[in-house]
């Protein structure tokens, strides 16, 4: 038996989208002891995952910070990984691999620079979608390929029973109307309008909520939906996944509850400006779909209304 490790720091669309790629090395090295390396928002989420043995958190300090750099490095090494699979392929990993096995090829180190094409630059494979990319990277390092490209992030999920008891959630439609500050191109601005026209169409059978985020509590309050918190805080990683997956149907801007919905089988629908594209970011799947427009401002509410499919 052999120690195998994984490194995903995030994002919170990323980590949901790794799940299956998680379960192919797990899978394959069936024999073996599977750890993760990932940050903090990630750290107690990725213990609910029953393909790991362990979970190591990288406080991700600056990599002139070299005493937290030798301590990181003197644990990883502690495990005597024989096999290191870069899920995360950063600027950051990279040097922790010249640290670790600065010399090492895909026998040791997969990444996409050590899987990469001998035809391509890696510019060229990047404009491949996400999932293409993972599929390609552990496939040239020898593995069976069953999950990866239908990551399944339902092993996140958790009892929210008590949460919905309280807000007596049956039957509701879920929006996730927010982003960060410095991405407000990815924000469609009409949802309050949409709202209107759901509770019109559908008679209130449904209930139109919102879950947001610690940084999001502010902004919920200008959208005309019943807000989902705990106790007065933003529900956390698993308790959103709870939520998302028994709601009928999901709206959402391109944003990391988008990523989870497709991921956990889910109807619904994200929206998306000329920012990327749905295929890059690998969100469409079966029940969950993409409307892409080049001006998010110009998307009307009519044209986001005839894609709700609730039956």
């Amino acid at each position: 038996m052999s120690n195998i490790l994984i490194i995903k720091h995030g994002s919170l669309g990323d980590i949901a989208q790794a799940s299956g790629a998680i379960q192919d090395i797990s899978e394959f090295h069936k024999e073996d002891d599977i750890y993760l390396l990932t940050t903090k928002p990630y750290f107690e989420l990725f213990k609910r995952n029953p393909h790991l043995k362990e979970v190591i958190l990288d406080k991700r300090l600056s990599r002139f910070n070299l005493i937290y750099l030798f301590l990181l490095m003197r644990i990883i090494k502690k495990y005597k990984f024989v096999k290191v699979f870069d899920l995360q392929n950063s600027s950051r990993t990279s040097f922790y691999k010249r640290i670790l096995f600065p010399n090492a090829n895909n026998d040791i180190w997969s990444s996409s620079e050590t899987t990469l094409p001998s035809d391509k630059t890696k510019e060229e494979f990047d404009k491949k979608s996400v999932l293409e990319r993972f599929n390609y990277q552990l496939q040239t390092s020898g593995l069976t390929i069953k999950h990866t490209m239908i990551p399944d992030f339902t092993w996140s999920c958790i009892d929210i029973s008590k949460i919905k008891s309280e807000y007596k959630l049956e039957k509701y439609i879920l929006l996730f109307p927010f982003c960060s500050p410095h991405l407000a191109q990815k924000k469609w601005p009409y949802y309050n309008e949409l709202i209107a026209k759901i509770k019109s169409q559908y008679n209130d059978q449904y209930k139109i909520v919102v879950a947001p985020g610690p940084d999001e509590i502010n902004d919920a309050k200008d959208i005309n939906a019943l807000c989902i918190l705990d106790n007065g805080k933003a529900l956390d990683i698993s308790q959103l996944s709870s939520l998302i997956k028994d709601s009928s149907f999901v709206i959402s801007n391109d944003t990391g509850p988008a990523h989870m919905t497709a991921h956990l089988g889910v109807k619904g629908l994200t929206l998306f400006g000329s920012h990327t594209t749905a295929y890059k970011v690998s969100i469409e799947r079966e029940n969950f779909k993409a409307i892409q427009v080049s001006d998010l401002a110009k998307l009307s509410t009519e044209k986001v209304l005839e894609k709700i499919n609730l039956n």
